[in-house]
């Protein structure tokens, strides 16, 4: 047995059921890939308020949260974001995997794990320049 107490499937799988397995893995990936533009719109948005306000020299002390601290609370939601979503892909993709046996790796995973080196990144060039 294997994941979730679900057995491989042994047979041939015929054309229709291939494609379908097919479509939903390729939904899986698109769905990470929306991801993966929300959290570097998040990481890229908070990044470049950092920079605006330090080039402008505006940043105050005295509000309830400084443009410095905004900037590292998008990003770190950035990295949250793009950890959760490839989690919840990769357990879809065991899930489904468990099932059929012969479904390629995500190269959209690839993809998620470089932006989320670039997102720590940006944060340690957030935090380290105070």
């Amino acid at each position: 047995m294997t994941n979730a107490g679900v057995e491989p499937r042994t047979e041939n799988i015929s054309a229709s059921t291939k494609l379908a397995v097919d479509r939903t893995r390729m939904a899986y990936e698109r769905t990470l890939m929306a991801w993966i533009r929300t959290a570097t719109s998040l990481i890229t948005f908070g990044f470049s308020i950092y920079k605006f306000f330090q080039i402008e020299g505006a940043e105050k002390q005295n509000r309830v949260v400084s443009a410095t601290q905004f900037s590292v609370l998008m990003i770190v939601f950035g990295l949250i974001s793009l950890l959760l979503a490839t989690l919840q892909h990769s357990r879809d993709l065991n899930r489904l995997r468990a099932e059929y046996p012969d479904i390629p790796s995500s190269l959209a995973r690839v993809l998620a794990g470089l932006m989320s080196i670039l997102g720590i990144v940006a944060l340690l060039a957030v935090i380290l320049r105070r």
